[in-house]
């Protein structure tokens, strides 16, 4: 089998294919994209570049204009305005903020063993009633009195992926809010932000970012949630918010905002630029055949992993205990519960697949 990417060759395909070729070369055969992406070598420049502004004295406002680029760029991927994304570091500061603004007694649900800052700061609120159910029956566990479901879109241990759809539908008719965490899908599986009411996400996994980047996609109707975290970022005028208590916040969800990681946002502005040149459609479709054909090659080997169709993340049950054994041979993997967990990226080829299978069946 060769080393060619998994997908047809075309016009199309050969310019993916010679994007991917200027942006990545990496050492080992990385296949733990759900841990952290790659960082193409645009996004390697641009952190240089911030870190010799910082040293060499700089005016720092390009940085700032970083987050407001990167922001919009995160809007169009999530198919909503600009003005309702917030700028964070992480899933589980903007879960806190979510949690916050509930009443005391509000009914939470989530999905069992989802990961932990999805459902965390619920917990620690202390006040809140916190159901957890099987992922598959999350939709049909939407209750009246249901407050807010909260839940990821691919989950971290396994890649199963929620029947969004149905928990859309079944919250509508019963008048719960939706908290969607993309953070493994986003980069690779469409993003439908505007249909729910949060949507969640770090920039360090599929989307290819540094580490220290979050957004917060927010309601329309933003009112019922508290900016608790707010400080000089969040006003209206940031720099004339700088002293004593902000007397405007932001009109748009920037007031949900919290300080920028000035280099991440540099570095993640390319990253996402790259996305959007090679378009989620053809990273979806590239993802999900080096995970098919994982797949099928496990079953010559006997194994059977976790039933996650449409995924770009394959867990193993059982084989965790090689991950040591496949770092040692050169390809990285994570060990998750005993799982063995694969994830396939826009770098990777039918070859790290062979590769990966080879070293199982020795």
């Amino acid at each position: 089998m060769d080393d060619r990417l998994s997908e047809p060759h075309s016009e199309d395909m050969e310019t993916f294919e010679s994007l991917i070729r200027s942006e990545f070369a990496p050492k080992r055969t990385f296949l733990n994209t759900a841990s952290s992406g790659l960082l193409p070598a645009r996004t390697v420049a641009a952190l240089q570049e911030a870190a010799l502004m910082r040293a060499d004295g700089r005016p720092l406002d390009a940085l700032y204009g970083d987050v407001e680029t990167a922001r919009a760029a995160f809007a169009r991927l999530a198919g909503v305005p600009a003005g309702r994304v917030a700028a964070g570091s992480s899933v589980a500061a903007h879960t806190g903020l979510v949690a916050a603004s509930l009443p005391a007694g509000a009914e939470v649900l989530t999905a069992e063993d989802d990961f932990t800052s999805v459902v965390n700061p619920f917990h620690a609120r202390g006040d809140l009633k916190v159901r957890a159910v099987p992922l598959e029956r999350i939709a049909e566990s939407v209750r009246p009195g249901t407050a807010l479901v909260a839940v990821s879109s691919a989950q971290s241990a396994d890649g199963r992926i929620a029947d969004l759809p149905a928990l859309r539908e079944a919250a509508r008719e019963h008048g719960a809010r939706t908290y969607v965490d993309v953070s493994q899908s986003a980069g690779w599986l469409p993003m439908e932000a505007d249909a729910y009411d949060y949507t969640v996400a770090v920039g360090y996994k599929w989307l290819l970012g540094p580490h220290g980047v979050g957004f917060l996609v927010v309601p329309e109707d933003f009112e019922e949630l508290t900016p608790i975290l707010a400080g000089w970022v969040a006003g209206e005028n940031p720099w004339d918010s700088c002293y004593g208590p902000v007397t405007e916040l932001a009109h748009s969800a920037r007031r949900f905002d919290l300080p920028p990681a000035l280099f991440s946002y540099a570095g993640l502005r390319r990253s996402l630029e790259l996305v959007e040149e090679l378009g989620v459609d053809a990273i979806h479709a590239h993802d999900l055949a080096l995970a098919d054909r994982f797949r099928t090659g496990l079953a010559t080997l006997g194994h059977e992993p976790v039933p996650a169709p449409g995924s770009a993340i394959v867990s193993v049950p059982g084989l965790g205990h090689r991950q040591a054994d496949l770092s040692s041979a050169g390809i990285e993997v994570s060990n998750r519960a005993g799982n063995l967990r694969a994830s396939f990226h826009l770098y990777n080829t039918t070859a790290d697949v062979d590769r990966l299978l080879d070293v199982l069946s020795g």
